[in-house]
């Protein structure tokens, strides 16, 4: 595996953003592995790796093993530094939502041309933050993303506002989404985005989504999948013991790699 460590410069954000990547790399010999990387690194599966609040492009390889548990995968991974925009086109003139989910995408494809383009081979999976704005990515974006993970994600925050401002003021959350009242039945509302997909016909993205059963935001993430089965939404929700930490986040991405649709994935199950 190659690691690379990329600033970039956003348009869309007026700004340098910083971006971690993995990417496969075809070796002979791995110390520390009884495997070789085999392959021919040409239409390469990508995944959009999204860090939390608190977090930025460095904490995935950080606080897990991503780079070792990918490594036998033939997967490409971007980790981008998102702040702390929420994934959204905040109100203060920040436009997240619109570098993740159309320039970013543009621009990795531009510096890393094996990567593929195909929606089948292109994923998103995040924590907490992150696994809100991988859920907003397949439900907003279906045409791009075949499969998308949310880990502790905020899945349900349009009616668990209580949830929001038990963890930062008002003044904070309406800096991003604008009044709260709002937020129900807007782009920002995976619920209500969920119910457009449904009416709109197009094919849904595959969905795991996973929780802490210790965790405050299992109530919402056991809302959104009850959701998603009425309406008839295949999909995967698993809790397990665990709270709302890297504990829980780096024996859980290693359940969703094995569960993303990848030719060489090898089992990982517990």
């Amino acid at each position: 595996m190659a690691f690379l460590q990329a600033n970039i410069y956003s348009n869309v954000l007026e700004m340098e953003v910083s971006v971690n990547v993995v990417l496969p790399q075809k070796t002979e010999k791995k110390i520390g592995t009884a495997t070789k990387t085999k392959g021919n690194f040409t239409d390469v599966p990508v995944l959009y790796l999204l860090h939390g609040m608190g977090g930025n492009h460095s904490v995935w390889e950080r606080r897990t093993s991503i780079e070792r548990y990918v490594s036998d995968l033939g997967l490409a991974v971007i980790m981008p530094s998102t702040d702390l925009g929420w994934y959204t086109d905040t109100t203060y003139d920040m436009n997240y939502w619109t570098f993740i989910s159309e320039e970013l995408p543009t621009i990795c494809h531009e510096l890393f041309p094996q990567l593929s383009t195909k929606r089948e081979k292109t994923f998103a999976v995040g924590l907490s933050m992150g696994g809100y704005g991988a859920l907003k990515l397949g439900l907003a974006k279906p045409e791009k993303f075949g499969a998308v993970a949310s880990l502790s994600g905020a899945v349900n925050l349009a009616d668990r506002i209580e949830d929001l401002l038990a963890i930062k003021g008002r003044t904070f959350w309406e800096g991003i989404f604008g009044p709260l009242e709002n937020v129900q039945g807007s782009i920002n509302d995976p619920m209500f985005l969920l119910d457009q997909l449904v009416a709109s016909g197009e094919k849904v993205p595959d969905i795991f989504l996973c929780c802490g059963e210790e965790d405050l935001l299992l109530y919402g993430n056991k809302t959104m999948a009850n959701a998603l089965k009425t309406r008839n939404i295949d999909h995967t929700f698993k809790t397990g013991p665990g709270n709302h930490d890297w504990v829980f986040w780096d024996e859980w991405i290693q359940r969703v790699l094995n569960w993303l649709p990848l030719e060489n994935k090898k089992s990982l199950d517990k």
